[in-house]
């Protein structure tokens, strides 16, 4: 069975796309910008907190899909500048901790409003 997600703690899909798909104990999270669900409208911010956002989206889609950061196994990041990496990494490292999923970077052209960071994952299903 494949089951769809939609969290209201994240932003509203902006497109014909579901936050999540959940099949056979596996969370799909569809691609997250920085946006604050509170202030959708609000500009994008630094690359440290548009990434902050974008994770804590993909935590509250994650949350919503029976699953939650430490049961990620992958994620991509597309990052507008390679030369931001190093921030996006620290970033990464105060969200995540010590849970270190396999992950890669992909550097793509610009997205809309400003946005320099997209995340996409894939986590396990909590057990239980």
């Amino acid at each position: 069975m494949i089951r769809t997600v939609i969290s209201p703690s994240a932003p509203k899909p902006a497109g014909h796309y579901s936050h999540a798909v959940v099949h056979n104990g596996v969370v799909y999270v569809a691609g997250q910008l920085g946006i604050d669900p509170a202030k959708p409208g609000a500009p994008a911010g630094s690359i440290e907190a548009q990434t902050e956002q974008a994770l804590k989206n993909i935590k509250a889609i994650l949350e919503a899909s029976g699953s939650d950061l430490d049961h990620v196994l992958q994620m991509t990041v597309f990052v507008t500048d390679i030369a931001l990496w190093g921030k996006v990494n620290e970033a990464f490292a105060r969200v995540m901790g010590n849970h270190r999923p396999a992950r890669a970077v992909v550097p793509v052209k610009d997205f809309r409003d400003g946005y320099q960071v997209e995340i996409q994952s894939i986590a396990a299903v909590r057990a239980g």
